[in-house]
């Protein structure tokens, strides 16, 4: 689309930076409101169960080298 910018479309590498800010609690409403327009619901509930999935495995795996 000619009036858009080319980062307006949704892309693996933005979703994850916004799953992952969110994570930390630190995105801005202007990043928050920029995300709503241009990302797809269904890639950030894919992206959030995979990242939750590796925080998880992530644990598991510090708590066994820990405990040896």
């Amino acid at each position: 689309m000619a009036g858009q910018p080319a980062t307006s479309a949704p892309s693996l590498i933005r979703t994850l930076k916004a799953v992952g800010a969110s994570f930390f609690g630190v995105r801005g409403s202007r990043a928050h409101q920029d995300d709503l327009r241009h990302l797809k619901p269904v890639h950030v509930i894919l992206a959030g169960l995979f990242m939750a999935a590796v925080f998880v495995f992530s644990l598991i795996l510090v708590v066994r080298m820990v405990s040896r």
